[in-house]
């Protein structure tokens, strides 16, 4: 122990503030390597997305193949679901990138789909069973089908709008 220390008077002469600031940071507790709750859900969420992206993709395929009465109503939903589902996991990999966790596909075993992941360190196995998937999967494009009927997206002046976008190649004004 040195005659300065312990006296205080030094402690706060020789540091700038914002070292201070990043000295008492040093003493906060940093989060561990084991997930929280909340990080989980996003490695479920990880790991769901792409399949509910390829079951969109078929039923969109499904829909452009039949010559239903609302097959364009239904080619609008789908396509706006699979853009939502898009932004939804490329945000999802940028915050898991920004928490440090990785996901790695793994493999499927008596119907769990097991995918490693590395969070922080810490390394394990996250295992959904795959009934349990496809449940989370209805609900999940539901939900999306609710939100897109309450919005206004889907309304006959807009459709007409962008088919004569499409048609003309420039916007209607």
């Amino acid at each position: 122990m040195s005659k300065l220390a312990g006296n205080g008077r030094w402690e706060s002469k020789m540091l700038l503030t914002e070292h201070q600031e990043q000295y008492d940071k040093r003493k906060e507790s940093k989060p561990s390597g084991r997930p929280t709750t909340e990080e989980l859900e996003m490695i479920r969420d990880l790991i769901m997305l792409p399949y509910m992206l390829t079951v969109s993709e078929k039923g969109l395929q499904d829909v452009r193949s039949t010559s239903n009465t609302f097959r364009g109503m239904f080619e609008r939903l789908v396509q706006w679901m699979m853009d939502r589902i898009s932004r939804e996991l490329s945000l999802l990999r940028r915050e898991l990138s920004r928490r440090n966790i990785k996901v790695f596909s793994d493999e499927t075993y008596d119907g769990v789909i097991y995918h490693r992941y590395v969070c922080r360190g810490y390394e394990d196995k996250f295992g959904i069973v795959r009934e349990t998937l496809r449940s989370e999967m209805i609900a999940r494009l539901n939900r999306y089908g609710a939100e897109f009927f309450r919005s206004r997206e889907w309304t006959a002046e807009e459709t007409k709008e962008k088919e004569s976008k499409e048609k003309d190649g420039k916007p209607k004004e």
